[in-house]
């Protein structure tokens, strides 16, 4: 009632529609440059993490990992409904000790898109990638960013074939012309340049300056199944690497593999899931061992590789899958290994909540063992964290871990684990110095 007699009494006197007016201008201008009145001032003092031999260290101390997933971060923090939810999962995953997010730094074509046509960008997307490296930095948070997908998924490699071939200049319109056909490889080259030139409207720094990032994944997963050989994927590889390091020499790098091992591996029927792995024109040991590579990547998802076995037989897999690519990073790579990826399908048939907590404990008790035999497993990231009301993105491996009280006290055990091998970081939040604390007592 109050609202109606003002609103007839601002519009008698000729005053309502310019007031309605000026409101929406001001709305509109928070929209657009809200974020540049945030205050990012409280972010936590990083400093770049480094590699030695088979580990990693910060500050001249090691380092090991307690990571996480969450890919969808940049495509929410473009979105003002949804933005809160980057500071919602970055929050508790600094309360839980976890130290690095892995998470998408593309997103070609399509909504959201970060890369509109080669070499075309949405500000406002960009804009959101600032935020989340602000956010992150912010909370003592480093990110793992990967720069185009294998899958189609945001666009992937499949993206930028078609785009070569709606402009006339492809060689093929096979999804694998993304690792030879020389135009698509300038197509990648100027994104990945103008990614890592980016300076950060909130933070003033050059993502190359910013220690946020951990560090730089060429591509999530990689296969190139029309040359099982290896070497059109080992080419790109060694191309991309090299073009990556030119630009950026302070942020380590990997390739993002998913660890299988190639036909000229001695390793390919003892080791690999099944024959098929053998043929995805991928090899753990040849294409991490190169020197502008400074650590290796391993994906765990035996649900995934395989559909006759029960839970029992993949859990042992998994672990001996795990230790196999330890060895590899000790005696073959001298190089960190880190699992950017492991995770249980709740769509398998025989699944059970406490499965999926029984395969985490296992990863994570392989890591911390390696841990302190300095061994070269380095860490992992559990796929994926959500937050409330994201049903629509998880993938059937997602958790809410606040919802899930014996995976959050897991993942929170492994930082107490973690710690008391390598110290807690600064980073690392109060609430989990106080927690590990108690346990000890």
């Amino acid at each position: 009632m109050v609202k109606s007699s003002m609103s007839r009494m601002l519009a008698g006197n000729g005053l309502f529609y310019p007031i309605i007016g000026f409101a929406s201008f001001i709305a509109f201008l928070y929209l657009s440059f809200g974020d540049l009145w945030v205050n990012y001032s409280k972010e936590v003092n990083l400093s770049f993490v480094e590699r030695n031999g088979t580990q990693f260290f910060v500050d001249g101390k090691v380092f090991y990992i307690n990571g996480w997933n969450s890919y969808w971060l940049m495509d929410h923090a473009a979105d003002y409904n949804t933005r809160p939810r980057i500071r919602t999962m970055l929050q508790a995953g600094a309360k839980m000790g976890l130290t690095v997010c892995r998470t998408w730094a593309f997103n070609d074509a399509g909504y959201n898109a970060l890369q509109i046509s080669p070499g075309k960008f949405d500000e406002k997307v960009f804009r959101a990638l600032d935020h989340v490296i602000a956010e992150a930095r912010r909370n003592g948070i480093r990110l793992l960013l990967s720069l185009v997908n294998n899958l189609q998924a945001y666009g992937g490699k499949t993206q930028y074939v078609k785009w070569a071939w709606e402009e006339g200049v492809a060689l093929s319109s096979s999804n694998d012309s993304f690792f030879y056909d020389p135009s698509i490889r300038r197509y990648f080259k100027s994104y990945v340049k103008t990614v890592l030139t980016r300076r950060n409207i909130y933070t003033g720094i050059e993502y190359r300056d910013d220690p946020t990032i951990f560090a730089w994944e060429l591509i999530n997963e990689p296969r190139c199944m029309t040359d099982p050989s290896g070497d059109t994927l080992q080419d790109w590889i060694e191309e991309m690497s090299t073009f990556v390091k030119s630009i950026d020499r302070k942020h380590l790098l990997t390739v993002g593999l998913e660890g299988f091992y190639g036909p000229k591996s001695p390793k390919k029927t003892t080791a690999n899931p099944e024959i098929w792995a053998a043929d995805l024109g991928s090899d753990f040991v040849r294409n991490s061992i190169l020197s502008t590579v400074d650590f290796a990547s391993v994906h765990v998802y035996p649900d995934h590789w395989f559909h006759h076995k029960n839970f029992e037989e993949m859990l042992k897999f998994a672990a001996k899958w795990m230790l196999s690519h330890i060895e590899d990073g000790d005696k073959e790579l001298k190089k960190p290994v880190l699992f950017t990826e492991f995770g249980l399908s709740n769509d398998n048939d025989d699944f059970e909540p406490a499965q999926r907590d029984r395969f985490l404990k296992m990863v994570l008790d392989v890591l911390y063992k390696s841990a302190k035999r300095n061994k070269s497993g380095a860490g992992s990231f559990f796929w994926q964290f959500l937050v409330e009301k994201m049903e629509r993105f998880n993938d059937e491996y997602g958790v809410v871990p606040w919802e899930s009280p014996s995976t959050y006290r897991l993942i929170t055990e492994q930082s107490c684990r973690l710690a008391k091998v390598q110290g807690l970081h600064s980073t690392q939040s109060e609430n989990v110095k106080n927690f590990c604390a108690s346990r000890r007592n």
